[in-house]
């Protein structure tokens, strides 16, 4: 038996319990993670992002099925479905708070953070990730325990400010979720003023990454684009034999605008005259400039089929994935940017660019790393 994440807003949680919580759903995204990691007899582990609480626990009775049948109303993103069994369904209030010292101490995931450490967030951000068996174990036991003697965890100002951030907007194409963050509304506090000699540490960093993201595309066989103003100082953190990968001419037939927007794309990966992934390595504190540049790209080619991230520090999770639910990010013609572009800590890129045998890899191997905006 494995124990698996099963994410829910407020809002998917209630329509979910609403209809039976017979059947579960996940994005098309964890199409392969479902069938690879989730068999039936596991357990999925309920949690309710926005307030962080453990809320339910799902046995799973059936293997991955596709079914875009709408059943929490008109607008379900989640065809990639699960039949499944209740074992605890517990309301806002009776849930339990990942911040309970209780909780908190026993999980591997939380305890070697402070609670104001944006690190411990990166795991809950995408379904499907599996819990270690002691853990789910631990969830488990505690959560029926609350669900046979419900305790209350009353809503706080700020998970009462959280239940209302959720903002939709009507397109011709249908709604889509904002958000305006405001000062002093984000989860974590954004970064306080840098000094000069502390930009240019993160401007350092940033360059550090831009050439790990474009080796760990080399490795991987692609051929990679960076900025000509960035050019020399990425090559000399790539080893010389991997030079000639670095192009000197992007081999795209774009119209002159897009194609200026795209040379200047902090990383990109190319197979032959095709762009597979673009990366915007995100090092200021306001992380507007990738998410503007990978917008501006969207807004001149919709059609564009690309895979696209942005690349930043774990402590600017939450600022990015905040960001990207802006209303002008929100409303482009392809649909919301939180849809398309996913965030890559540079955490993640460590991790990949220690994989050995990446030449033998897929590229897919990416978006087990990736996290996306909570909707």
């Amino acid at each position: 038996m494995k124990y698996h994440l099963d994410l829910f807003t407020p809002e998917t949680w209630e329509a979910f319990t609403g209809v039976g919580a017979t059947c579960t759903g996940f994005r098309v995204r964890h199409r392969r993670l479902a069938h690879e990691r989730v068999k039936p007899g596991d357990l999925f582990l309920c949690y309710m992002t926005r307030l962080s609480r453990w809320c339910g626990v799902l046995q799973v009775e059936s293997g991955p099925f596709e079914d875009d049948t709408p059943r929490f109303g008109t607008d379900d993103p989640f065809p990639i479905r699960f039949n499944v069994k209740p074992i605890v369904i517990l309301d806002p209030e009776s849930a339990v708070p990942i911040r309970q010292p209780q909780v908190w101490q026993a999980l591997s995931i939380t305890n070697q953070c402070e609670p104001g450490d944006a690190r411990w967030t990166g795991f809950f951000r995408q379904s499907l990730n599996t819990l270690e068996d002691g853990a789910g174990q631990f969830l488990v036991e505690l959560l029926k325990n609350e669900q046979s003697s419900p305790g209350t965890y009353p809503l706080t100002d700020q998970d009462r400010r959280r239940l209302n951030q959720r903002q939709r907007i009507r397109t011709l194409t249908g709604e889509v979720e904002v958000d305006i963050p405001e000062p002093g509304d984000d989860e974590f506090a954004p970064d306080e003023e840098l000094t000069e000699p502390d930009q240019q540490r993160n401007l350092q960093e940033s360059i550090q990454y831009q050439a790990k993201v474009a080796q760990v595309g080399i490795q991987m066989g692609f051929h990679v684009w960076v900025p000509r103003n960035d050019k020399a100082s990425v090559l000399t953190l790539i080893p010389a034999d991997d030079h000639k990968k670095i192009l000197n001419v992007l081999p795209l037939n774009f119209d002159e605008v897009t194609l200026g927007t795209i040379e200047n794309i902090d990383v990109l990966w190319l197979k032959g005259r095709s762009m597979a992934r673009a990366f915007g390595i995100e090092h200021t504190t306001t992380v507007y400039s990738g998410l503007l540049r990978i917008a501006d790209l969207l807004a001149l080619q919709p059609n564009m089929n690309i895979r696209l991230h942005i690349v930043a520090p774990v402590r600017r999770r939450e600022k990015v994935l905040r960001e990207i639910k802006r209303p002008v990010f929100s409303l482009l013609e392809r649909g919301p940017l939180y849809e398309q572009c996913s965030f890559l800590s540079y955490d993640s890129i460590d991790t990949l660019a220690e994989i050995p045998y990446l030449s033998h890899m897929s590229d897919s191997i990416v978006e087990e790393h990736e996290e996306f905006a909570e909707v």
